[in-house]
Formats: C-alpha cells, structure tokens, sequence
C-alpha cells in the first residue's frame, strides 16, 4: 500500500495539503529558503496529524511558525524532551500546538507533529532553512527543492516504516521563485523542470529573478543549477553579530565565511598518479532497477575500468540486502583481472533486496591496506538508506586510511547521506539525476582521486590587535584543484572600521610546500541578515554532534549540553532540540499541575500517535520496486562499444569488432605495412578526437593511458600512421592534439 508523505492524522489518513510555496533567495553560494505549506481540515472532527518531509541534508531550520485562522504562533528552540513534554502538555489542555524535530537517524528528515485543528479549519506552516550550495564538476552551484520522500530501507529486518508517494497522488500545487544575487554576474540558471525566462534585474547582470513555468505538478525534486561567470574566486563576507544578543557569544559577535579555491601548480597537476587501490562500491538494490539506473552504472564501470592506470590495485563490491565481492581482496590491475571483473559486472542486475551498506563497508575497512597503493573508495547508490548518521561514522573513523567518493544515483537521493560519505572520507561528492550521464562526473571524480593527495594541511589567521578568532568548522582535511572549501569564524573583540584580516592555507602536495592567501576587510556586509551566523551556528552543531557520537561511551553530558545551548541561542535546530509552538489562546497560562508524559523507547508508540524520531514510525509498508535485469545483449552506445575492446595496458587490437566500432569493415582497416596494434591504437584515438570530442571528458583518462603505451612502444611509424588513420576515417585531427 503505497501512501502519501505529509501530513498524516494518527489514523494515517492524509490531511489535504492544498498548496506549497517556496521563495528562495541565492547569495552567491547560500540559499535561503521560505516554504509555506496550506492545509485545511476538511473532517467533522479536530485532527492531530504528523507531516514528513525531507530538506537538503546540510540545511539549518532557523524559523518555524503556523497561522491557524487569524492567529500566527511563531515557534522556539527547545531541548527535544522538554519540547515534546510541552506538546503533549498543550494537547491535553486541549490548546493547538506544533512540535517539529529532527530525525534521529538522518538529518534530512524532518517530522512536523500539528495537534487539534478544529473541524473547516485553515493551518498555514511557514518553514525557513538556510542551506550552502554545491559546486557542481561544471562549476554550477546545485539547489535541489526534495518533493518526496523516497522509500528508505531500514535495516534489522521489521520494523521497515517509510512512506513514498506516486507521482499521480501528489494533488496539491507549487508555485516556487528564487531571487539570485552575487558579486559576479549570473550567466545562466538550468532546472529539469521548466522554467520562466531569466529575468535581470539590473545592467551589470548580478541579480534575477527565476520562476517555475505555471502547471508544476510537484511530483519530483526541483533541481535548479546556478552559473556564474569567473566562478572561482576566493571570497569572504563578514557578517554584524545580532544587535540584541551578547558579544562575546556566536550570535553576538561578527561572523566571517571564507569560501577557499586552492590552485595547484601546473607541474604537480599534469603528472597523473600511477598507483592506488580503487575498491568500487555499487548499489544493486531493487530501487537501482527505476530508470535502468543499474545499466548505467555498468556503463561506468566499464569506463572506470579501462581508465585505471597500469600497476594499480583494484576490486569491486556490489550490495543490496547482503553484499558480494568479485575478488576476496584487492587484486593487481592486469588484462586478466580487468576482464574478469568486466565479465561479472556485465551479469550485475539490480535483484539484491534493500539497501545494506554497513556491511560491505565494514569488510573493505577490515582489509590491510597495500603499502604504497592509497585506498580510493568509490559508492554508488541511490542513498535509500535508513541509519545515515552510522553509515558516515564508519567512514569518519576509517578517514585516516582511504578518501571516499560519493555518487547519488537518481531523485531523492538523500544528501545527508552522498554529502556526508565524501566530507568525512576527505574525498567529493556527485548527485546525477534522471537526465544526466553518469559517466563525466564519475571521471572527473577519478581525476581527483588520481590527484595527488594534500596532507600538511593548516590555516593560520592574520588579524588586527584586539580581535581574536574561534574557528567553528571543523579542520580542512581535503583540498581538490578548483574545489570549494568553506570555513566559518566567529571574531571577537574591536576593530577600526577600515581594518582588514588575513587568511592563510599551507599545505603539502606530492612533497611540495604550497600556500594560498585571502586578504578580506573586517568591515560587515550589508543586510544579509543572520544567514551566515546560522550556517556557523549549524556546522558547529554538526562537529559537535559527531563529538558526542564518538564519545557516546563516556556519558559526556557536557557536548549535548553544548549543542543545546548553541541550538536555542542561534535558532536552528538539532537533533538534540525541537520547535515548539503553542497557541495559549487568549494568552493565559494553563493552571494546575501539567501531565508528565515520557517519550517511550522506539520499540514502543507514544499514546495512539506514533512517535516520529527515532524509527520515524509512520506505519507505512516500503515498496519493493520492481527489480528487473537489462537483457545482456542491449546495443552499445559506439563510444562504449570501442572502450570495451581496449586492453589494459591502453592499447587496442587490430581485429573485426574494432573495424565494426568504427563503422569499417576488416579489409578497410588492414594495413599490412603499419605495426598492427600500434596503428589500431591510432585509429582509435583518432575516431575519439574526431567523433567524440564533446565526450573528450569521459573518454581523456583511458586516452592518455593509450597515447602512454604509443611513446613506450617508440615506434617509427607515428606520422605515417596518423595521416592513413585521417584518410581512412575521413577526418583531420593532427598528430599534436593527439599528444603524440
């Protein structure tokens, strides 16, 4: 039985949500979204329900409120328990009251408990996060607005209760607007939904308005990505602490964020590594089915594979209910392996059951590592998982021995989850939905992990007498070329007006000492309100939540502690605090002594209302999808069917499938006076360059280990080869483009 995510009575029948807006504000790379959700009870009887929804997993809730009729209740910060006592607390004294809180398991799941809306009654929920934007391989900045919940897998056999919605069941409307502005002018916005015109709003081009096309049935994410011309400069905006507050605290003082571009020296960059143990994790449950997402990971695979250097040490998993491995423990990479794995990855089907990733996860940490071959781990899955928070734990205490590239296959693909595998394993990040090939974010992915990695990594602030910094991130402890780092820094103390600070990163990059500065004025910006004091607020709150877990053995009071008072005093949740809202009606306090109610465990329910936390028990049924296998013989795209006949070493042969891949017969290829294979090899690089140039960024990798071979092979015949190869293809690609 499949069932709407939203607003839920206690029975789980779906309370009608009539209509969703969302107005976001870009600035440069922070998002600040406003959602209001429209309800109306349409029963003769008052409801309680309980509304699940996801947001962007890094985001910080900072304001929450409901308008009931004519009166609006704005919400505040409690620690969670004392929240829930007050809710409970209301309900019995028949008051109206909202409690909305995080997901013990994941922090992109929210659950909004609304309690007694009278009978033809309006509600109307103004929810407001703010969020920091992705870079994207192309340089876009990447906002995704989630509609629905996809099915989470659960773990630990039964109690399996998440909610998803088929398109032909979302029956409310969105209407959805976003204002962009930055110090550099936008160049474009791209959405896959359609979208009204850009509007500019001034000459310079460095704001616009954006809106979604009317007729939006809301029964996808809204995936916008943002362009801005010269994309890549560092910046710093310095953020006036909140006048009412006390200086001193986070809220009270300036914040600064520093958004870090490194730039390696050509030399180190140009010099690709040739070692590594690239140990390749794929998602194979049923959901990997939808959209052939499946093939399209065999699709990169095979790319992956054939792009690995000579000399490296490989192995790939796959995972789904249980998990499997094609070799018991990392192999040398060789014509043999390659095809043998190649072999394998062919049967993959998406047919293993749910979504178990600590398993698999846990037998690669518990292999040696191989001296001298750094571990690169690679996951693909369509984040279905339910125990996000264990998941990138595991990968956090392994961080110290590998870096973890993440994919996020397909929509809905939780981002706490993708985003938070790549921060804590010191590797990069990728979403590809629906339309979007898999394959050039993969391969850009594998150039970084082919990047040397950054160690020695340390940032040292120059400032002005009198002001002192507390840095709120945690430590920088991956640097990619052209990748983002942020860093927020709470200042505290005076300075004069026209002061300015200084920030420095010093790292070391395969045995050279390198450094990037920032010079940025202390002066504050103007009206950007406190979104960057939230963010601060929220990637303290994340460090310190990861603290706590660490230590959850020791009883350490004092880190939850922390965490709640930093949550109250900035407004922005966490998951040891909730908003609540309670409409005291005419003002009065209740009198009399208020009902105590303790939260049961998650093995039992609370009252008849099911308890939303930590099993998110919403007595939904997850949907096994439908997990089909592609037929093995489905015709290959030209381009992969020639990737496939190269050998390991990056050579190709001369024979019938290669004449075939470039549309020549046998006889039309031969050519008795050239050395077959080094003349194949040409050939094929010359229909790449000359065909494939828009894929050049799927294809560069296995290119440079072909034209490798070529210079090893020192053969005479390099000229002549390339002008017969032009001649017989019919193109014009010259011998230097090659890089021969």
């Amino acid at each position: 039985k499949m069932n709407c995510c939203g607003l839920l009575t206690a029975q789980k029948e779906p309370v009608p949500l009539k209509s969703v807006e969302v107005e976001l504000e870009v600035r440069d790379h922070v998002a600040t979204v406003v959602s209001t959700l429209n309800y109306e009870n349409k029963e003769d009887k008052p409801l309680e329900a309980v509304f699940v929804f996801p947001l962007p997993g890094d985001a910080a809730v900072c304001h929450f409120s409901a308008t009931i009729g004519q009166t609006q209740i704005v919400a505040e910060v409690k620690e969670k328990q004392e929240a829930r006592e007050e809710y409970d607390d209301a309900l019995s004294s028949g008051q109206q009251a909202f409690l909305l809180e995080e997901s013990e398991q994941s922090p992109d799941i929210f659950s909004l408990s609304v309690g007694s809306l009278p009978p033809g009654e309006s509600a109307s929920i103004r929810l407001e996060y703010v969020t920091e934007l992705a870079v994207q391989a192309d340089d876009g900045l990447r906002f995704c607005l989630p509609a629905v919940l996809n099915p989470r897998y659960q773990p630990q056999g039964a109690s399996v209760q998440v909610t998803s919605v088929p398109a032909s069941l979302v029956p409310y409307s969105l209407s959805f607007s976003a204002r962009v502005s930055s110090p550099r002018p936008v160049s474009k916005v791209e959405s896959n939904c359609s979208l009204d015109p850009l509007q500019y709003l001034n000459p310079e081009q460095t704001q616009a308005t954006v809106k979604l096309a009317a007729g939006h049935k809301f029964d996808r994410d809204v995936e916008l990505l943002i362009y801005y011309k010269d994309a890549h400069q560092p910046t710093a905006v310095v953020e006036a602490g909140q006048a009412s507050a006390k200086p001193g605290t986070l809220m009270g003082d300036p914040v600064v964020m520093m958004s870090l571009y490194p730039e390696f020296p050509q030399a180190v960059m140009s010099s690709v590594a040739s070692c590594g143990e690239f140990v390749f994790l794929l998602d194979r449950s049923g959901s990997m089915g939808q959209e052939n997402r499946i093939g399209s990971a065999r699709n990169t695979l095979l790319l992956l594979l054939k792009s690995l250097p000579m000399g490296c040490y490989f192995n790939i998993y796959s995972f789904g209910s249980s998990y499997q491995h094609i070799f018991p423990k990392s192999v040398e990479y060789s014509q043999k392996t390659m095809e043998e794995a190649l072999k394998t990855v062919e049967e993959m089907g998406a047919d293993l059951g749910g979504t178990e990733i600590l398993n698999p996860l846990e037998h690669i940490y518990s292999q040696p590592c191989i001296p001298n071959q750094p571990r690169q781990l690679f996951v693909f899955t369509d984040g279905e998982v339910g125990n996000t928070k264990e998941v990138i734990s595991l990968v956090k205490k392994n961080s110290g021995s590998h870096r973890c590239f993440s994919f996020g296959i397909g929509e809905g693909a939780s981002s706490a989850l993708i985003n938070g595998l790549a921060k804590e394993g010191g590797g990069h990040a990728q979403f590809i939905t629906g339309t979007d090939r898999m394959q050039p974010k993969v391969m850009q992915s594998l150039r970084f992990a082919l990047q040397p990695a950054v160690v020695d990594i340390s940032v040292t602030w120059d400032l002005p007498k009198g002001v002192s910094v507390t840095v709120l991130s945690p430590p920088i402890t991956a640097l990619f070329q052209g990748q983002r780092s942020l860093i927020y820094a709470q200042l505290t103390g005076e300075s004069s007006k026209a002061a300015e600070g200084c920030v420095t990163v010093k790292y070391s990059l395969a045995g050279h000492p390198s450094q990037n500065q920032l010079h940025f004025s202390l002066k504050p910006a103007e009206d950007t309100g406190l979104t960057v004091h939230r963010l601060a607020a929220r990637t303290l709150i994340c460090s310190l939540e990861m603290e706590e877990k660490e230590r959850r053995g020791e009883q350490d009071e004092g880190v939850k502690k922390k965490v709640v008072e930093v949550s109250v005093q900035s407004g922005v949740s966490s998951v040891f605090t909730a908003f609540i809202a309670v409409n005291k009606g005419d003002g009065e306090a209740v009198q009399g002594p208020l009902v105590r109610r303790n939260v049961p465990t998650s093995s039992e329910c609370r009252g008849d209302r099911a308890l939303v936390g930590s099993d998110w028990r919403i007595n939904l049924t997850y949907m096994f999808l439908m997990a089909g296998t592609a037929p093995k013989q489905t015709p290959r795209d030209p381009l992969l069917q020639l990737v496939s006949l190269q050998k390991a070493s990056g050579c190709w042969v001369l024979d019938p499938a290669l004449a075939a891949s470039l549309g020549k017969t046998s006889e039309e290829v031969e050519n008795l006076k050239l050395a077959s294979e080094v003349w194949a090899t040409i050939l094929a690089l010359i229909w790449l360059h000359g065909f494939k140039v828009d894929a050049q960024d799927e294809w560069q990798l296995l290119a440079m280990k072909a034209v490798s071979w070529l210079r090893a092979q020192n053969a005479t015949c390099v000229t002549e080869c390339v002008e017969a190869g032009n001649a017989l293809l019919g193109c014009n690609v010259q011998k230097d483009v090659l890089g021969l």
